[in-house]
């Protein structure tokens, strides 16, 4: 199954990677056109599924810098998720 993926992963990268990279600029976009008015959560959510895309994609190509950079993004994503839900606070 994961073969599976990482196969149809590779044969549409260019794509899966262009989307990743317009996800991430739309949604520090928002941000910075709407200020404390953000939907954070849902940009929260949405930047931490371009940082899987992305990682993915950098992980496959064996680039260790992106995929160190990406999979760092995730970890922000998550945390900003939980602080978004004042699971945490800060």
């Amino acid at each position: 199954m994961l073969q599976t993926f990482n196969a149809f992963v590779l044969k549409y990268i260019r794509i899966i990677e262009m989307l990743g990279v317009m996800m991430r600029i739309f949604s520090f976009s928002l941000v910075s056109w709407m200020g404390p008015e953000s939907p954070f959560m849902f940009v929260w959510i949405f930047n931490t599924m371009d940082a899987v895309m992305l990682s993915w994609c950098s992980a496959l190509k064996k680039d260790a810098a992106y995929t160190l950079l990406n999979t760092f993004w995730i970890l922000v994503g998550i945390v900003g998720i939980l602080r978004a839900a004042h699971i945490i606070g800060g």
